[in-house]
């Protein structure tokens, strides 16, 4: 089952992905990557620590013409308007009062559509952290899709998708070598 998301609203697209391209230029940022061949996948976003990291994400998607989704409590989705605009701005909703857990109720989502990417920022918050949160990794394994590894990097001012990464279910060893990947990066608020 496809949701309808603004990402898939043709006319936005067609408004939003010159108006983004434009700003972008004009801010001196570079958008790089493509998107992704995956149908379903889990992107991280890192590094994340700046309110402007979802802004980012944001115009990537546009940008590079992808359907993205979030998640968040199943208190940010009530019936009527408000619940509506946020699954149109790609919000999944989690309710953590279910039996099962957050990575099962993601996996699920994985299993009743044909094309899913939901971004997640492994550190938890915007603040520096020691350990990352596992969820993303154990969401993709239980869903068997890859791990697309955005990012938004200010030393350089280049924001966009690198490469697809497979978990092999060995966690602390995948981890390393993603986190390779983003080891010159700084955030917004890094710098």
């Amino acid at each position: 089952m496809q949701k309808n998301t603004i990402f898939k609203s043709s006319l936005l697209t067609l408004l939003l992905r010159p108006l983004f391209l434009f700003i972008t230029k004009l801010l001196g940022w570079k958008i790089l990557g493509e998107k992704p061949e995956y149908k379903k996948c889990v992107m991280i976003a890192v590094p994340h620590t700046s309110n402007w990291d979802f802004p980012a994400m944001m115009v990537i998607a546009f940008v590079l013409g992808m359907d993205v989704h979030w998640m968040g409590k199943h208190t940010l989705f009530p019936r009527g308007p408000l619940g509506a605009i946020m699954r149109w701005f790609g919000g999944i909703s989690i309710d953590r009062r279910k039996s099962n857990n957050t990575v099962e109720q993601v996996a699920e989502e994985y299993r009743t559509r044909d094309e899913l990417m939901v971004v997640i920022p492994p550190e938890g918050t915007r603040s520096a952290v020691e350990r990352w949160k596992a969820g993303f990794y154990h969401i993709a394994q239980a869903a068997d899709v890859p791990i697309i590894l955005g990012y938004v990097d200010a030393k350089t001012k280049t924001m966009g998708l690198g490469p697809a990464f497979f978990p092999t279910g060995n966690y602390e060893a995948d981890l390393k070598e993603i986190k390779a990947f983003y080891k010159d990066m700084r955030g917004i608020n890094e710098q």
